[in-house]
């Protein structure tokens, strides 16, 4: 099965651009209040604090692009974000025998895939993957494909 939310790079791009003229309008209206016009006082802060905290909002999601593939012997994941020098991308590529458990944790608008793999050093290891911007269906496929390969795994151990 693949899974992937590529095709709306574009969308938050867009997104990001239009944030990020928020924060400048709010800047100038901030300045051209203070020294211009003075009609808010103190509250002319919220023209700054208002899209800071929105793009805070934004990017504490996590990465945007999730890519998920289980066609064949192995699971490719991979993560990334839409402005590639802000996170380093994720990309893990192992067998599905190698998968122990998955857990999705999901928050108020934060949510994360953790992967419980087998390895040879230290028993099992733990891969993090946030996946807030998948849509519930999406989400449900993905926890669908993965529940799969561990009763597969379960029951060749058996």
């Amino acid at each position: 099965m693949r899974l992937s939310n590529r095709n709306k790079t574009s969308v938050y791009s867009f997104v990001n651009s239009l944030l990020i003229m928020f924060l400048l309008g709010g800047v100038g209206a901030y300045l051209l209040e203070e020294y211009k016009f003075n009609i808010l006082g103190k509250e002319s802060l919220l023209l700054i604090i208002i899209p800071v905290f929105v793009i805070v909002l934004f990017y504490i999601s996590g990465r945007q692009i999730f890519e998920y593939d289980s066609d064949g012997e192995a699971l490719h994941f991979r993560n990334r974000n839409i402005i590639p020098f802000l996170q380093k991308p994720l990309s893990d590529e192992f067998p599905k025998y190698k998968l122990l458990k998955f857990e999705i944790i999901n928050l108020f608008i934060v949510k994360r895939l953790y992967i419980t793999i087998s390895s040879k050093n230290n028993g099992s290891t733990i891969l993090k993957y946030e996946i807030s911007y998948l849509t519930r269906k999406e989400v449900n496929d993905l926890r669908f494909s993965l529940h799969k390969v561990v009763k597969t795994n379960n029951e060749k151990k058996s």
